[in-house]
């Protein structure tokens, strides 16, 4: 689900920590309605694999990680991310990864 916001956009993650590599792995029931499935090394202790998660991200839709963040559970594996930046320009490159995965 990607929703336009002040300054930005807001979609939702499936986080699996410790998922043996970092990658993205596509939507789940579309970026229209559904989530963004991750994966990380990182464990899910002290904040590390939400770290990763927001630095994958940012490699991936080619912007500083500064201008992610978590607006909504962050200790969930459903996460809420906010990301700063040109909404057309986010969500292009959001409905992308979908089709390299």
């Amino acid at each position: 689900m990607i929703r336009t916001a002040k300054g930005g956009v807001v979609f939702r993650v499936r986080l699996t920590p410790k998922g043996g590599r970092d990658a993205l792995e596509g939507w789940s029931g579309g970026a229209a309605d559904g989530h963004l499935k991750a994966r990380v090394r990182a464990a899910p202790e002290d904040g590390e694999a939400n770290a990763a998660l927001l630095a994958l991200l940012a490699r991936a839709l080619g912007i500083s990680r500064s201008s992610l963040s978590i607006a909504g559970g962050h200790k969930s594996r459903l996460k809420t991310i906010a990301a700063i930046g040109d909404r057309n320009a986010l969500t292009s490159r959001l409905h992308a990864l979908g089709k390299q995965a």
